[in-house]
């Protein structure tokens, strides 16, 4: 027996690599003819290659796109990727198959085996990557709960369980934080550095999907390394197997840089898989296969192709969602048990990328969450931001509702229906919008007395699967991905109907953290033309209005610009204005103000007549988000 460590730490960053809050990445896994050349951004980071612009589009147009996006989308040589298959080909040996203790698979089933009482499996992240950290320990550990065995998953997420339910990505910043996290209890928090000094007592896992090369190399404020130096290094311990690099290139995001969409999607996929592969050969008592995998991967693909089925549907949705968002009215979306956890992340998520209210879409949890969380009393009774369960959303959500807003149910046939209409007949004496979202298994059928309830169900039929007890988990694993999916595209769409989005980017979102702040600086280089010293001044300037920059602003720590803008509303969008006119942050504010949406006012001001683009376009520094 290897002299093996008692944690395996697999560590999430479905973002690019310059979240500097959670994990690097390793390998490249390009599919393009060799590796990108040189300055190209981050492979998360652009909008699709080929794809029409998002946000400028009415009806199914954007479900459309987006049903494209999530597909695949073309490289620049016209390649089609197909995420799967791009998934499937992730150093194949390190993700599970291949000569011993040269995998993944293979360190996880000895650690399983090994002590089972004496280990722990850690899932650390920071934002989308933190949240999936939770829904798959909570769906592991269930799993262990019916095989009589003690739990042996947990999670950890840049900000504690507050992050779970209202999004915190100022907290990803912090490299000492995650060192903190990891002393203060036996478990491995986001920071790399410490699994790899501590090498006997971690295994440490990175997921992602960019390479190395692209990392930002710039200074971690309160860190003695650069992401880049800490990434190259886990690099090298790779060589010699302590460590493992799981980056596999699932191409450009719909919305650029929205990972929460494809890269959040293939993080779900990726470690459902090697986890659930694990379990199964153990039970076994064989090794993990190529067939093994790419068995399960392939349910993952079924799965798309039935949701997808519904884009009609889904269609509709996307709309209704729309019109109570433009018409200033919230939506919520209401999931038992862990199809809550998937809507309550795609409620958060959608403040920092839309810079949108903790109100406009809201996900809640239905059923017994007591064995769910690390500290459930950072979530209780701690402000209307951080509701999040069935006594939340019937004391405070259920009696404000008006007929604008937009409730949509997320269940399947096996919970409590009668709980179901229940809870319908209540909201549907506030509003008429009310839609469902079902998954069944063939031979199930909705109850008549619940149908009727509802104008439009999206009804997802899945077939019946005869797989020992591990295996029943996957089709539990494709309805949480095939809600994931419905979700993030009706949230998704909503924004561009209400004008969020322009071009593919999304020009209201949140500075939050240091990269949202680059890619704030990024948006104003690609609408304006202007250098990156212009944007930088500009944004700047938007942020300490009425303030005077003075160089003392300017050499200030970026942390400290982080917190003033965090505190306003739509400051990209007002410094994209103040670039394109040459107007005073005021004017600007203005202009958004009485424009009908932020898209409409930055598309005035871009064929606004006399307006030269690209003016200071040789100076730019080409810098990626």
């Amino acid at each position: 027996m290897l002299n093996q460590p008692s944690l395996l730490c697999l560590l999430a960053s479905s973002a690019c690599l310059g979240s500097h809050g959670s994990v690097v990445l390793g390998v490249p896994c390009w599919r393009g003819p060799g590796l990108p050349p040189p300055g190209f951004p981050p492979l998360a980071e652009p909008g699709s290659w080929g794809q029409t612009s998002l946000g400028s589009h009415q009806g199914h147009e954007p479900l459309r796109i987006l049903n494209t996006v999530i597909k695949g989308c073309h490289g620049p040589q016209g390649k089609r990727l197909w995420p799967l298959s791009a998934l499937s080909s992730c150093g194949t040996p390190a993700f599970g198959w291949g000569d011993g203790p040269t995998s993944v698979g293979y360190h996880l089933s000895l650690l399983v085996l090994q002590d089972p009482d004496n280990t722990l499996i850690v899932l650390s992240g920071g934002g989308t990557s933190g949240r999936l950290a939770f829904l798959i320990a909570v769906s592991f550990n269930k799993l262990l709960k019916g095989l009589g065995q003690l739990p042996r998953y947990t999670y950890i997420i840049a900000g504690g369980d507050r992050s779970l339910v209202m999004s915190q990505e100022g907290l990803e910043d912090s490299a000492l934080l995650g060192i903190e996290e990891l002393r203060k209890a036996p478990f491995v928090a986001g920071q790399l550095d410490f699994c790899m000094n501590n090498l006997d007592i971690f295994l440490p896992v990175l997921v992602g999907f960019n390479p190395v090369s692209m990392a930002r190399n710039d200074k971690i404020e309160g860190w003695h390394s650069t992401f880049r130096q800490v990434a190259e290094r886990m690099q090298k311990l790779q060589e010699s197997h302590k460590a493992f690099i799981l980056n596999p290139a699932v191409g450009p995001e719909g919305i650029s840089g929205s990972s929460r969409m494809k890269g959040g999607s293939a993080t779900k996929i990726l470690l459902e898989t090697l986890l659930l592969a694990a379990h199964k050969t153990i039970s076994k008592d064989t090794d993990i296969s190529e067939k093994c995998l790419l068995e399960i991967l392939r349910t993952y693909e079924r799965a798309h192709k039935v949701t997808y089925a519904q884009s009609k549907k889904m269609a509709a949705l996307v709309k209704q969602a729309g019109t109570s968002l433009q018409k200033k009215a919230s939506v919520y979306m209401v999931g038992w048990h862990t199809l809550g956890i998937i809507a309550i992340m795609d409620g958060a998520e959608c403040i920092p990328t839309f810079g949108a209210d903790y109100n406009d879409v809201r996900g809640f949890l239905i059923g017994d969450h007591s064995e769910m969380f690390n500290k459930e009393t950072d979530l209780i009774a701690q402000g209307p931001q951080f509701a999040f369960s069935q006594e939340d959303f019937v004391k405070t959500i259920l009696p404000s509702l008006t007929e604008l807003d937009t409730v949509l149910f997320l269940f399947t046939l096996d919970d409590d229906l009668a709980e179901v209409e229940k809870l319908v007949v209540q909201v549907k004496e506030k509003t008429s919008n009310v839609q469902a979202l079902s998954h069944a298994t063939v031979g199930q059928y909705l109850p008549a007395s619940l149908k009727k309830l509802f104008p439009s169900i999206m009804s997802i039929m899945w077939p019946i699967l005869f797989l020992e007890y591990e295996g029943n988990f996957i089709q539990k694993f494709q309805r949480e991905l095939s809600t994931k999916w419905i979700l993030n595209t009706v949230s998704t769409g909503a924004h561009v109907l209400k004008g969020k989005i322009l071009h593919n980017y999304m020009v209201n979102l949140r500075i939050s953290n240091s990269k949202l702040f680059w890619r704030a600086v990024c948006i104003l280089q690609r609408f304006t033309g202007h250098s990156q010293a212009r944007c930088l001044e500009g944004l700047l300037q938007t942020i300490y209005d009425p303030e005077v920059l003075s160089d003392d602003i300017r050499n200030a720590e970026l942390s400290k610009h982080i917190a003033i803008a965090m505190e306003k509303n739509k400051v990209v969008p007002t410094a994209l204005l103040c670039l394109l006119r040459n107007c005073s942050v005021q004017e600007a504010q203005l202009r958004l103000d009485t424009s009908p949406s932020i898209r409409a006012a930055i598309e005035s001001s871009l064929n606004a007549p006399g307006r030269k683009r690209g003016a200071d376009k040789s100076d730019s520094t080409g810098r990626s988000a």
